[in-house]
């Protein structure tokens, strides 16, 4: 059997949707198993052994020029079975092309016909695994004779990325004495970023409670923000954040964090990865996130999250999405750290208590 897996989004949902691998070649050990994504979220799936090949989809693919080869390469690998987690109108072409005999997709009348079975999504979930991992899960039903008990995703670090990250941590003269805490500092957006300001002070609260060393997570076009949220904490609270010491890759990234007792900030992709490895996250939600789809594995691991509709659920009746956007920067205003840092107090008395 033949399978292809499409999921061209971003790192979280790649790297959560890595989990069907593991469940099919579980049950088809023989199965050849491909995955189409974006090159750019191939750092958070590599060396994953249940994946056989991965399909890089490429921007120019967009192009008809470039599109219409693409087709006729997936075509050409004469599929058993294509599984598409996307599910896009360009994924629903793709698989309507590849001229697999089963085709899995969520339900939407857009593209229900390009697929033979096209699955309703639930819409609460029954796990403490979170509706993402659910929904993906669900996809399988037309394949699996048994499902797992569970399955999370997983990040494959080689032993020398990891002593590379424990080098520069030692290099760094950075305590193991202190815990080490990663700070998710900025979200993939604006309207998915706490604001700097109450972020601050939640840093001013993790170092007056345990004293940790934090570190920054960010890319080099990112440094002046996460300057500008380094000002805005307190001076004995600089002296702890080590903003020098940041992953140059996401692989890097990953390794440091896999250094780390916690990861503490916007939730997004570093929480997912943070989690596959199993590493405590604390996530705060932005307004526009579905916390019932991405609060996975919570108080099971250490896993806590916080989200403004715990406290004002009022602010999110018949709200659309579209609508939720548009007040994103209104409503962090009303997301105060005073709303955060009693849950918050609670997650770090439970990684100090995991240090002892």
């Amino acid at each position: 059997m033949k399978i292809l897996i499409i999921q061209q989004k971003m790192i979280g949902d790649v790297l959560t949707s890595s989990i069907l691998f593991e469940a099919l070649r579980a049950q088809y050990p023989q199965a050849v198993l491909h995955y189409l994504i974006y090159r750019h979220t191939l750092p958070v799936v590599e060396n994953n052994p249940f994946i056989d090949k991965f399909i890089i989809y490429e921007e120019d693919y967009k192009k008809p020029t470039h599109l219409l080869p693409f087709l006729k390469e997936i075509r050409g690998e004469k599929y058993d079975v294509v599984i598409d987690v996307y599910s896009k109108l360009g994924t629903a072409l793709i698989s309507a092309v590849s001229g697999a005999p089963i085709t899995i997709s969520y339900k939407k009348w857009y593209t229900r016909f390009s697929y033979t079975h096209p699955l309703p999504r639930k819409s609460k979930a029954t796990t403490n695994a979170g509706l993402a991992i659910e929904h993906r899960l669900d996809l399988l039903k037309p394949l699996l004779k048994k499902f797992p008990a569970e399955v999370k995703p997983k990040i494959y670090l080689t032993d020398s990325e990891i002593k590379n990250a424990k080098n520069t941590l030692i290099n760094s003269e950075i305590s193991p004495e202190k815990p080490l805490i990663m700070i998710s500092v900025l979200g993939s957006s604006a309207d998915k970023t706490y604001p700097a300001e109450y972020l601050a002070q939640l840093l001013d609260q993790i170092v007056t409670e345990t004293n940790a060393n934090l570190l920054f997570n960010y890319i080099p076009s990112q440094r002046e923000a996460a300057e500008h949220t380094f000002q805005l904490c307190n001076p004995e609270t600089q002296l702890n954040i080590h903003l020098g010491i940041f992953g140059k890759s996401l692989r890097e990234f990953m390794a440091l964090t896999s250094q780390c007792d916690a990861l503490i900030g916007n939730e997004g992709g570093a929480v997912n990865m943070a989690k596959a490895m199993d590493i405590p996250t604390f996530a705060i939600f932005s307004p526009v996130v579905s916390r019932e789809d991405w609060s996975l594995f919570e108080n099971e691991t250490g896993n806590s999250s916080v989200h403004l509709r715990d406290h004002s659920p009022h602010l999110f009746e018949s709200l659309s999405k579209k609508e939720l956007k548009e007040r994103s920067a209104e409503y962090y205003q009303l997301f105060r750290p005073n709303l955060i840092k009693d849950q918050l107090s609670g997650f770090l008395r439970a990684i100090k208590s995991g240090r002892d």
